[in-house]
């Protein structure tokens, strides 16, 4: 028993803390959920007991010692400095392009300029076919149709109903779309490979379908609008300058709201329904009407591009059995080499596709045969080098380049073979 007077000395005890339910973190009592078990901080073991910083850090020094330094929590620090620079340089990325776009008709000839619009009109079918394959996940090698649809309807209006040219694209937009739905409702039976045949099929059969219905001057599927509908309709600038702004306004357009609906509700449905769709059906993702509604909104991009192509390329033809094959085939490519499910993507596809044909063209004079060879062999090395696309590539630059190495602290780095005090 132990002698009655001053009670014996004890051993000092480690500061106790209460330990939280993994991933319930929150700064006061209500955020997370306490388990009753208590533990020691050790101070030289930060993951034991969590890293003390400022006065704390002072207080754990030992005797001796410097205060070990505050520590540096994930996501602050090297890594915020990493976000903003990525940050500086999408906002001065974007400030350049869009200065150079809004100059370059100004600078450029009209020949130019035309090409430039036509880069514009084939981005807008790219992304049309990006937000179906890329972010939803159905492969459709028939866009080409759809941007028949669009260019016929146009014509149409414009020869035969009198109609002037800018009501006539929402109603391209539109016709295109009612067929994308009557073409996804079935397709919703079939995936992948065959999906891709499906819509491959109806790219090689609408130029037949154009022949047989339409009828322009001299009975084939050709219809030419008067060239003085397309005229500017603001004075000083010249017509083809005009035609180059009225692309890039409804380009931007399009490309903001497909940016807004990847970051919607909706978008996240459709990426979801691309990467599992067992998993998106079992929260309630609708899938019947996400595909239908996407292969929609897909064809009617398509159908806005093939309004825009009859303004550019001054008709709409039915003639060549492969032409709309070869608008598939172009914008399924734009996709791949701009970069899958992103947004700048298919511009920068449709960018690459275009000046690469106009100036593999006339590459090998007297041999203008090997032309195609020479293109198609331009666009394996790219697909080669750039696996994800160059926007896919000049993420992972740009990663690499503003990514910064997170000093240890001075708790993390100290030697664990140090003896106890």
């Amino acid at each position: 028993m132990t002698p009655t007077g001053s009670p014996p000395d004890r051993p000092a005890e480690r500061p106790r803390r209460t330990l939280r339910a993994p991933g319930r973190g929150g700064g006061d009592g209500a955020a997370g959920s306490e388990t009753g078990v208590t533990a020691p901080v050790d101070p030289s073991h930060p993951g034991a007991g969590g890293m003390p910083d400022g006065d704390q850090a002072a207080a754990f020094a030992r005797p001796g010692e410097a205060p070990a330094p505050a520590a540096t929590s994930p996501g602050t620090g090297g890594d915020g400095q990493g976000r903003d620079r990525v940050t500086v340089i999408r906002i001065a990325t974007g400030v350049i392009l869009a200065a150079a776009a809004l100059y370059a008709p100004f600078y450029f000839e009209p020949e130019l300029n035309r090409v430039l619009a036509q880069v514009l009109y084939i981005a807008i079918a790219a992304m049309g076919l990006n937000l179906l394959t890329g972010f939803n996940g159905q492969v459709s090698i028939g866009h080409g149709a759809f941007f028949g649809v669009g260019a016929f309807t146009t014509a149409i209006l414009m020869v035969d109903h009198g109609w002037t040219y800018e009501p006539t694209i929402p109603i391209a937009a539109a016709v295109a779309a009612a067929v994308g739905v009557a073409v996804g409702v079935p397709a919703l039976r079939v995936r992948g490979l065959y999906l891709a045949l499906i819509t491959l099929g109806l790219a090689v059969i609408f130029p037949r379908v154009a022949t047989k219905y339409v009828k322009g001057q001299g009975g084939i599927a050709l219809l030419r609008p008067d060239r003085s509908e397309f005229n500017s309709l603001i004075d000083g600038l010249a017509s083809d300058q005009w035609q180059y702004f009225e692309c890039l306004v409804i380009a931007v357009v399009l490309f903001v709201l497909a940016w807004n609906l990847v970051r919607s509700r909706t978008g996240r449905a459709m990426i979801a329904v691309r990467d599992q769709e067992l998993a998106a059906s079992t929260v309630g993702v609708n899938l019947s009407r996400v595909k239908v509604g996407t292969f929609a909104l897909s064809a009617a991009y398509a159908g806005v591009a093939g309004s825009l192509s009859v303004m550019i390329d001054r008709a709409a033809d039915g003639t060549n059995p492969i032409l709309y094959f070869q608008r598939s085939i172009e914008f399924l490519v734009a996709v791949v080499i701009g970069g899958a499910a992103t947004i700048l993507g298919p511009a920068v596809g449709a960018f690459l596709i275009v000046f690469l044909r106009r100036n593999t063209e006339n590459l090998i004079e007297g041999k203008e045969v090997l032309a195609p060879a020479v293109f198609g062999a331009a666009l394996i090395v790219i697909v080669y080098v750039l696996p994800e696309g160059v926007v896919g590539g000049l993420r992972k630059l740009v990663a690499r380049l503003t990514k910064r190495r997170v000093p240890p602290s001075a708790l993390t780095a100290a030697p664990m073979s140090e003896s106890a005090p």
